[in-house]
């Protein structure tokens, strides 16, 4: 592990609710500045599940911060398109899933100057229950933070590629505000890691090895990257969840040997203290700290919303695929 930040235990609230399965993660769209809750503001619309459900944001903060000092909010405009910088290109590809027996879409962003005679490291970024793909391409403005990031040569080009974390969208329809549970479950992971990553492999110029291969996700999309890296450590070398929810399987069930974990170039855990599901992530971070795993653990001011999404890829896209 080259980035062990293992930041101080602090108590969490009682105030961290059960949220019901079929309530989560709706993000809101973030003002200019991209700092939506910085400070405990609240999002707009209130941090609602956008259906009249639970507020997945709170008005007041639940836990201390912790880790800015080394991770510190994302500078002004760091979300921001720039002129006079190159910019990559976010394309939407189809592809057929053998274990869904669907014909599926991906959204696949290639940095500036992508060539078919070079190999790229590429990360797997997944959205939130309800949500699409267009959760990090267009609300989290992804494309324009990584484009930003390489031309302050902050990190190396790389590939992301943005599934459909619902294995029953199709392209004609993406299930928007879709929360069917089993669809984000076992027949998604199988149809990453049997028909997804092999697709991208044979499309793309990549590499097809673990320590050049990341998954990473917001909420929902943060238990699927937590489920399936920490499960799949032979296949990822880079995990960062961010927010997750509570479809995230228990720490002990995840990591019932705490060693192998040891191999993982990167195990990042980001929250917002103003976030009602800071517990799972929390529960995460307390077991691995206590079976002693390095990871990297942050808690700033957002909310369970698209601003903690934001800054959470520009300081966790910096650390990944560095040697």
């Amino acid at each position: 592990m080259r980035y062990p930040i293992l930041a101080s235990r602090s108590v969490l609230l009682s105030l961290c609710l059960l949220a019901p399965m079929a309530l989560l993660q709706a993000q809101t769209t973030p003002p200019a500045s991209g700092q939506g809750a910085q400070g405990g503001q609240q999002v707009p619309g209130g941090g609602r599940d956008g259906r009249g459900g639970m507020a997945l944001s709170s008005d007041t903060p639940l836990a201390e911060t912790e880790n800015l000092d080394a991770y510190p909010a994302a500078p002004e405009g760091f979300n921001v398109a720039r002129e006079g910088i190159p910019h990559g290109e976010v394309t939407i590809v189809e592809y057929d899933s053998k274990t869904l027996g669907l014909r599926r879409l991906l959204r696949v962003y290639t940095p500036p100057n992508y060539r078919a005679d070079h190999k790229y490291p590429v990360l797997y970024l997944h959205h939130g229950l309800g949500n699409t793909s267009t959760e990090w391409t267009q609300r989290a403005r992804a494309p324009i933070i990584i484009d930003n990031l390489l031309a302050d040569k902050k990190l190396q080009p790389f590939v992301i590629v943005f599934p459909s974390g619902n294995a029953t969208a199709v392209p004609g329809d993406e299930k928007q505000g879709d929360r069917t549970q089993p669809a984000y479950g076992a027949p998604y992971h199988r149809d990453l890691l049997e028909d997804i990553i092999p697709f991208v492999e044979s499309r793309y110029s990549v590499y097809t090895d673990r320590n050049h291969r990341a998954i990473a996700g917001m909420s929902m999309g943060g238990g699927q990257t937590l489920n399936i890296g920490l499960t799949n450590l032979d296949r990822f070398g880079w995990i960062a969840a961010v927010a997750a929810a509570p479809n995230t399987r228990a720490a002990a069930e995840l990591v019932p040997d705490p060693a192998p974990l040891r191999q993982l170039k990167l195990l990042w855990l980001s929250v917002g203290n103003h976030d009602n599901l800071i517990r799972v992530s929390r529960g995460m971070h307390d077991y691995l700290q206590e079976k002693r795993v390095p990871h990297v653990w942050r808690v700033d001011t957002n909310g369970h919303d698209t601003a903690e999404m934001s800054n959470s890829l520009y300081h966790f896209a910096q650390l990944l695929f560095r040697e």
